[in-house]
């Protein structure tokens, strides 16, 4: 299944009607490349699809935070990026193209991405599981009560990821 419903939908904040309901919302990079004077991103930060580093200090890697939908046969997915330790970050790369990487223990990251529909998300603890090859890292939320970790437990309903849709469209808009 692709990453979007054709049906669409009837928005309920503009009163239109959307082709596409979206099943999965990436973020581009890592909220930290936001702080970095444009004039210096060239020589501060080294970004790729999968993995940013800033300052030969900081790492990220780009993962998952998967939701189940009980309604469809594919999750909803939020696409962001934590920061790990070095360690993990020289390991993830040891890594990179080895099959059965997927064996290796999770390890702990923090979610540098803003998802505003969450308040603060930035530094939220996660757990980093390497997937096989090809694959994007899945994140677990560690905190149970984070309104986040209970979606991923709990599942979204095709009426709530029309809630997300309207949310991201219209941000700054009221309804």
């Amino acid at each position: 299944m692709s990453g979007e419903l054709q049906e669409g939908f009837a928005c309920t904040v503009c009163g239109e009607r959307h082709d596409v309901l979206p099943l999965q919302y990436s973020v581009n990079a890592p909220q930290a490349v936001m702080t970095i004077p444009s004039d210096q991103i060239q020589e501060r930060i080294v970004i790729t699809a999968d993995q940013c580093v800033i300052d030969n200090s900081s790492f990220y890697l780009r993962g998952r935070i998967l939701i189940p939908v009980p309604e469809l046969d594919a999750p909803f997915v939020w696409g962001v990026w934590a920061e790990v330790g070095p360690k993990s970050f020289l390991r993830s790369n040891e890594l990179w193209n080895t099959d059965g990487r997927e064996q290796e223990p999770p390890f702990p990251g923090w979610l540098n991405s803003d998802l505003f529909l969450f308040g603060d998300t930035i530094n939220l603890e996660v757990d980093v599981h390497t997937q096989p090859v090809g694959e994007r890292p899945q994140f677990t939320i560690r905190d149970p009560d984070h309104p986040l970790a209970r979606q991923q437990r709990e599942g979204l309903t095709i009426e709530e990821i029309q809630d997300i849709a309207e949310m991201i469209f219209h941000r700054g808009q009221s309804s």
